[in-house]
């Protein structure tokens, strides 16, 4: 029983240290994107991941592990990957790192509302009760009709639709494949697809920013491998919710760096989203 409640405790500082490495993943990402194209951030810095993974599967032995079961599945999840991390990297562009990581983690929504059509699991009424919850979280951080609205706060929404449907794509592929499979073969695609912008005009690197690169790269790896570890450790209902704690380090984060702080809507709204997302996790 000890044991248990040691990996549970585990399981919870590593979601809660994996939200504060993907915060810092995002920062990075806004920071590179300042400067160099968006299909230059992308490339190198999953290039700079990819390489993570392959030295672990190396360290690991696990090269098994990375055989494709299910191809259709893969290329669409790829496809939809690729797709939430040029939706991400535009909003972070447009937008305050905190007001963008409240927004996208409304995602267990949209997972939750199209988990019955493609996952074929029963949603419960307490479950719509969140998703309306979450909805209107959603609602108070844009404020549409207001003068406060901006049309760049609809392309944090389509990040959340898009990064939802690859959570659908996740789970109904890692009945057949492994984490790392999904996580090495989407990786290759986004590099292939990034480096087709290289005739629109890449930049050449600097010492300081292909150093910047490499940390991107080592960061976004070590955030997904992180949470992974932290789910596999602990229970997901008591492990995931630490997950949002990315809103804070991020609310931080861009304070810090870019002396940004999210006004008052935009934290209401963030404490709605993290209530009906807690909820979520917690009846499932």
């Amino acid at each position: 029983m000890a044991l248990l409640k040691s990996d549970a405790t585990k399981g919870i500082c590593i979601m809660t240290l994996g939200a504060g490495v993907l915060s810092m993943n995002d920062a990075a990402t806004k920071y590179l994107a300042e400067s160099y194209p968006m299909g230059q951030v992308l490339g190198l810095r999953q290039l700079a991941a990819l390489l993570m993974i392959i030295v672990y599967v190396w360290w690991s032995d696990s090269w098994r592990d990375l055989r494709i079961n299910n191809r259709s599945g893969h290329a669409w999840r790829a496809a939809i990957h690729v797709a939430s991390a040029v939706v991400i990297i535009w909003a972070l562009t447009l937008l305050p790192i905190a007001t963008v990581t409240a927004i996208v983690f409304s995602s267990p929504i949209v997972v939750l509302v199209f988990s019955m059509r493609f996952v074929g699991e029963h949603v419960s009424w307490q479950h719509w009760v969140a998703v309306i919850f979450g909805f209107g979280g959603v609602l108070v951080i844009i404020r549409p009709g207001s003068v406060n609205f901006e049309w760049a706060l609809l392309v944090a929404v389509a990040a959340a639709f898009v990064s939802g449907f690859r959570d659908l794509m996740t789970r109904r592929l890692s009945r057949t494949d492994t984490s790392i499979s999904m996580l090495f073969w989407a990786s290759i695609l986004l590099i292939i697809v990034s480096f087709l912008t290289l005739p629109l005009g890449w930049k050449p690197l600097t010492l300081a920013s292909s150093f910047w690169f490499i940390v991107n790269g080592l960061l976004n790896a070590g955030a997904h491998f992180l949470m992974i570890e932290a789910l596999r450790l602990g229970d997901a209902a008591l492990v995931s919710p630490f997950r949002y704690t990315a809103i804070l380090w991020a609310t931080l984060t861009g304070f810090l760096v870019w002396h940004e702080f999210p006004d008052t809507p935009t934290m209401i709204g963030a404490a709605m989203l993290i209530v009906s997302g807690v909820m979520i996790i917690r009846r499932q």
